[in-house]
């Protein structure tokens, strides 16, 4: 046998005798937790824990982070001054570009509307979309008789207010309980997302409780009742690997016996091009469905702002895939790319409900399109 072997060898045997020391504890305290929510956590005999290559790739899996960020130190001000610190870089960007083209005494002509256009996609909200909004702009330009730049300039954030109104961007909890389940690729902040929106219903007196369907990612359910603890919910998982159709069965029958007023879904962070997500999300349905007749279902998607464009695709492929009822745009506080929200309401159709604008946990707002609008155009 190789030295190497021979260390890895001890190296696994001095685990699994520290394993087996710490079984009477954690089977004492498995006893003492509700059926439902319990999960097997000993593992069998002669287990051997992950190390060296086999502990790098489950690091790889698990992408977003294993404890929730500590609370950041919160802005001053009420809550529009928050969103405008939260979007000050895509203000930079977004206000810079537009105001060189709205500078004083500037002549509304050809050249100026191109010009917008291509500052409103260099500010990533999309060609199409830009397009879109420059020729509504002329038109109005036209019949309103604008002659003054800084009047365009305000018809202009008008039509943006207009876009960013569409659809209905609350969260419609009105229903005993109602589903809410939240899909999106890994690392765009689902779990982290999750939390917060726990942390927000509980505020608002609502209970909850948590089902820890994203079976697929290592430790993606041990990341979701760190969430559960902190917000003092209950939460329903089964083993890694399980059927989450299985998970949200159960979840159903949780928030059935406690009657709680909202149940929170996590799902597996698949690819927005993975063939199988229409079928898991159909049967997850169905299961719901019977379950839970008649109770509201909300599909939340999660987009990392920071993608860009790469966020607007996946949107897309995920609003054929799933029937979604709202966005939440996270991690718009690190980027320059906050315009893409224009773009996602205007090409899907579908209302953005919430945007991070920060680390705390109280840092997830309800998306408010007059405010967004404001502390887009607005210099501080």
């Amino acid at each position: 046998m190789a030295l190497f072997d021979i260390f890895k060898k001890k190296k696994a045997d001095g685990l699994n005798e520290a394993l087996e020391s710490a079984k009477p504890a954690l089977e004492e305290t498995l006893e003492d937790m509700e059926p439902a929510v319990r999960e097997e956590t000993l593992p069998p005999e002669g287990a051997f824990l992950p190390d060296g290559d086999e502990l790098e790739e489950l690091n790889s899996l698990a992408d977003e982070p294993s404890e929730p960020a500590p609370a950041a130190e919160k802005p001053k001000g009420g809550l529009f001054s928050r969103l405008a610190q939260g979007l000050g870089k895509t203000r930079a960007a977004f206000t810079g570009r537009v105001d060189e083209v709205f500078r004083p005494s500037r002549k509304i002509d050809d050249d100026l509307y191109d010009e917008l256009e291509e500052a409103l996609i260099m500010a990533d909200l999309g060609g199409s979309t830009s397009m879109e909004i420059v020729d509504e702009l002329r038109e109005r330009v036209k019949s309103k008789h604008i002659s003054g730049a800084d009047a365009a300039r305000c018809e202009l954030r008008e039509i943006i207010t207009e876009i960013l109104s569409s659809g209905d961007s609350e969260l419609r909890v009105d229903t005993t309980p109602t589903v809410v389940l939240v899909i999106g690729v890994n690392g765009v902040g689902k779990t982290t997302t999750i939390g917060k929106l726990t942390n927000k219903l509980k505020n608002e007196g609502k209970s909850v409780v948590l089902a820890a369907a994203d079976t697929f990612r290592a430790a993606a359910a041990d990341q979701l009742e760190i969430w559960a603890e902190r917000n003092d919910v209950p939460i329903v998982r089964l083993t890694e690997g399980a059927d989450p159709a299985a998970v949200i069965f159960d979840g159903c029958g949780a928030a059935k016996k406690r009657g709680a007023d909202v149940l929170i879904c996590d799902t597996a962070g698949r690819l927005h091009n993975k063939k199988n997500l229409m079928e898991e999300l159909k049967k997850i349905y169905r299961v719901i469905e019977r379950e839970l007749p008649g109770a509201r279902r909300e599909v939340l998607l999660v987009l990392d702002a920071t993608t860009g464009q790469n966020a607007v695709n996946q949107a897309e492929e995920f609003n054929k895939a799933a029937e979604l009822t709202g966005i939440v745009l996270t991690k718009l506080d690190g980027t320059a790319k906050g315009g893409v929200v224009i773009q996602i309401i205007q090409k899907l159709g579908v209302p953005v409900k919430f945007i991070g604008v920060g680390e705390g946990i109280d840092d997830l707002q309800p998306f408010n399109a007059a405010g967004f609008a404001a502390a887009l155009f607005e210099n501080e």
